[in-house]
């Protein structure tokens, strides 16, 4: 996916070379630096816009970095928040012990990737190797030819790469991405409020509708929270709606989009008021001081309501289905390798190091995110067993959000649209009928 994130100031890391420069934003994957939301180490230097931490000293366990090595060092662009910077900076420390390559990372955000990476193409000084990138800004960087075709490099992707990853790294039918990152949303709920209540957790429309009404009864104030902050976190919510009623996000005014927005508008009521500033740091808050007893969130999630505050009552889900079955927004990230990499070579082995199980088992275990390979899931401590079962049946159901041109003025349209008929209860189909006009008017726009 989302604490304040992203904004940092200086700072050194004793018995390393780091340096920070600067930092702020907002992925639009949910989840900390997507659901969007680490810190590396190291001397690096400022690559455009970005804030950079370097590699740190070359120490710990080692990795199982594969490919040619580059040596030198690797200058990795990610937007990460500090809590994974810290964790994913000491992982980086076993790569470049066992690589002999340094580590350089920068920070920077995903809507800020395309513009530094094509200013730095254009002016022939690309000094950017590897790039972690949100799947939903993927486009551009392929259609200005950003970004390497990596079909020639298939063969280092894992063999059990999470089948619904792969469409996402691909573009008529070239592999210019490699996977690195799912991200899911699953369902937090208080389990001891909910059997108080005679409930079970909602598994469909119709449950979900039931457990709002029963529990504002019961307490007199909405307890489900749905994730409603203006921007990407609302976008995400009715993307999953519209998708669980079998509409679609680019049309806007389908049956199904309908339906979605009547079923929130009836929902709405029920919820609690802390609902509209819902993203993923505030969604841990809500969950965790029981302003909502069922809310939904990114598996970061996990560590934070459970292990950081203490709520192991907080159980998990994959949530509900609508009429047309479970949907859930495939978030995360995916890596790229600039057009000109000064360092390719060192740009696939970290890489791949990125993508072994024993990495992808260490990002799971400390950041809770979940690993891009199925046979990474097994190293899951005892306690984090049934919350990934949560984020497995989750990943059975995803849909990637369309990487179109013109995507921000679909996920504006949605927003708006959610205000209008889900909060200020204008008509449906009327209203979906404006924002429909307004989407196609973009697409054409855009020449897509």
């Amino acid at each position: 996916m989302r604490l304040t994130r992203r904004q940092f100031g200086a700072l050194a890391l004793a018995g390393s070379t780091t340096l920070l420069l600067a930092a702020c934003g907002q992925s639009s994957t949910g989840g900390p630096a997507s659901a969007g939301g680490g810190q590396t180490t190291g001397g690096g230097q400022t690559t455009g816009g970005g804030q950079t931490t370097g590699g740190g000293q070359a120490s710990g366990k080692p990795g199982t970095a594969g490919g040619n090595g580059g040596g030198g060092s690797v200058s990795f662009v990610t937007a990460l928040a500090e809590d994974e910077r810290t964790a994913l900076g000491e992982i980086l420390k076993g790569f470049e012990s066992s690589a002999g390559v340094q580590v350089k990372m920068i920070q920077m955000e995903s809507q800020d990737v395309v513009n530094q990476l094509k200013a730095k193409k254009t002016a022939g000084k690309v000094d950017v190797d590897l790039v972690a990138q949100d799947n939903l800004r993927l486009g551009p960087l392929v259609r200005d030819s950003i970004v390497e075709d990596l079909s020639g490099e298939s063969a280092r992707v894992p063999e059990t790469t999470i089948d619904a990853l792969v469409p996402v790294t691909q573009f008529d039918n070239k592999r210019f991405f490699l996977p690195y990152r799912p991200n899911v949303q699953i369902a937090f709920y208080n389990e001891a409020k909910l059997s108080a209540a005679g409930l079970q957790p909602p598994k469909t429309w119709d449950e979900l509708l039931k457990a709002g009404q029963t529990l504002k009864e019961k307490e007199g104030i909405g307890k489900l929270a749905i994730q409603g902050a203006a921007g990407d976190p609302l976008s995400v919510t009715v993307f999953e709606f519209i998708k669980q009623a079998g509409g679609d996000p680019l049309a806007l005014n389908d049956a199904g989009t309908v339906k979605a927005f009547e079923f929130m508008a009836q929902l709405e009521p029920l919820l609690t008021p802390e609902y509209r500033t819902a993203k993923f740091d505030t969604m841990n808050t809500i969950i965790s001081n029981d302003t909502a007893y069922l809310g939904s969130n990114w598996p970061f999630g996990i560590n934070v309501i459970v292990d950081k505050n203490g709520r192991k009552d907080i159980k998990a889900y994959q949530g509900w289905a609508g009429p047309n079955g479970e949907s859930h927004v495939l978030g995360g990230e995916v890596l790229g390798i600039p057009a000109g990499a000064p360092n390719r070579a060192g740009a696939l082995q970290l890489a791949e190091f990125l993508m072994s199980k024993d990495t992808q088992a260490a990002l799971l275990t400390k950041l809770g995110w979940p690993p891009m390979r199925t046979d990474a899931f097994g190293n899951v401590p005892e306690w984090q067993k049934p919350y990934f079962q949560a984020v497995q049946e989750a990943l059975k159901h995803v849909d990637a959000r369309p990487n179109v041109p013109y995507w921000e003025d679909v996920s504006r349209a949605m927003n708006d649209a959610f205000r209008d008929i889900v909060q200020q209860k204008q008509p449906a189909k009327e209203t979906l009928d404006r924002y429909a006009s307004a989407i196609q008017k973009a697409k054409q726009a855009a020449g897509a």
